[in-house]
């Protein structure tokens, strides 16, 4: 059996429909697979995490999250708003449940169940390798023997650079998997840089299928609004949303928008026309679908704004000074499918790029050859 790691329960749209995109691929090849699921709140695990604290990449996720609690105790209304979208988001949850594994209860229950339960392991995509999820030795696959057939699909680092005193451990772990593909071109310098591997760069699991394929798997609904501008902003910048509202408004267009995404953010209050929360996975495609155009600062945002054939613009959530920009994950998409002219960058206003012509065409023949690259790297590591 392949014993798989990955994170469907992740509050994001992208992360859920990645996880579908995962599985339904799983099944398409007929393999006989489980979501490994167990318990870190162990002693050893508060001991690894309180560590973590000397982990800079670690405590700016930390602080993040200790924003998100402090802003919505300061909004309670919003907080009943987000519990509202949570409640949706985890709606596909139960999808996976069919193959689900025990629930183990410690770190060293998982260690000495893995050579017994599977015959090999796969680690799926996603910012799984970030950094700051080093110590938990999860998605990494330290928890399994040496010797165990190990797999990454697509994985990520989600950043440019790996932190000096964390170089060791990550070279260890690398090492330990014999089939590494990785999501972005700058993941795949830094195994090699680390390794000396050469492994292959591999699009994101959602670009495995289709259109056609998604409107089979989520089928196409009209939310009715007529033509908008869905703007999918998980960043902060108040310019951002000041161009989309310039140009929605010479167009005459509303904006759709999904507000206060990754936490409480101010500039997002007033925001849009139309700023739904009972938003599934399952409508949150179908608003993108349907949008006459999509503004994005998202990498999922960007990767189904392509899937979808849709005119858009992306903008940078990072600055590529920061230490703790994400940016390469969009970098490396727009790279690999001649996109870059669709990034908003600079004093650009997002309808230079929403106007101009894609080339559709050209696009999806560099889709199909990363789709055939997939199937037959999963084909000959997995089957």
């Amino acid at each position: 059996m392949l014993g798989v790691c990955m994170d469907y329960k992740n509050k994001n749209y992208g992360s859920k429909l990645q996880a579908l995109a995962t599985v339904r691929m799983f099944e398409e090849l007929s393999l006989d697979y489980e979501i490994i699921r167990y318990n870190k709140r162990t002693p050893k695990f508060i001991l690894k995490y309180l560590l973590r604290f000397f982990n800079i990449v670690f405590l700016n996720d930390r602080y993040d999250q200790v924003q998100r609690i402090i802003e919505y105790r300061r909004h309670p209304g919003i907080k009943k708003l987000i519990d509202i979208r949570n409640a949706e988001m985890d709606s596909m949850d139960s999808g996976f449940d069919a193959h689900l594994s025990e629930l183990y209860p410690s770190y060293g229950a998982l260690k000495r169940h893995c050579p017994e339960r599977y015959d090999r392991l796969i680690t799926c995509s996603d910012q799984l390798w970030s950094p700051s999820a080093l110590g938990s030795g999860f998605y990494n696959l330290m928890f399994a023997d040496e010797d165990m057939p190990k797999v990454s699909w697509a994985s990520s680092f989600g950043v440019s650079r790996i932190p000096w005193y964390q170089i060791g451990r990550t070279r260890t772990y690398l090492n330990r998997i014999q089939n590494i593909s990785m999501r972005e071109n700058r993941g795949a310098q830094i195994v090699e840089e680390l390794t000396g591997k050469k492994v292959p760069v591999l699009m994101d699991p959602v670009f495995v299928f289709d259109r056609a394929a998604w409107d089979k798997i989520i089928p196409p609904e009209n939310p009715e609004w007529g033509d908008y501008v869905f703007c999918y902003f998980l960043g902060d910048n108040q310019e951002h949303r000041a161009r989309v509202k310039h140009f929605a408004s010479e167009k005459g267009l509303k904006i759709v928008t999904l507000r206060h995404l990754d936490r409480y953010i101010d500039k997002d209050e007033g925001f849009g026309d139309i700023a739904p929360y009972d938003v599934s996975p399952a409508r949150f495609l179908n608003i993108l679908r349907n949008a006459r155009y999509v503004c994005t600062d998202s990498f999922h945002g960007t990767a189904f704004s392509v899937i979808f054939e849709k005119p858009f613009a992306v903008f940078d959530r990072y600055s590529d000074r920061s230490s703790n920009s994400k940016n390469s994950r969009i970098d490396s998409l727009c790279e690999n499918l001649g996109l870059e002219n669709q990034r908003c960058r600079g004093n650009e206003m997002p309808g230079e790029i929403l106007e101009q012509d894609i080339n559709y065409e050209k696009v999806g023949e560099k889709l199909s050859h990363y789709r055939s690259a997939t199937r037959r790297f999963l084909k000959e590591n997995l089957t």
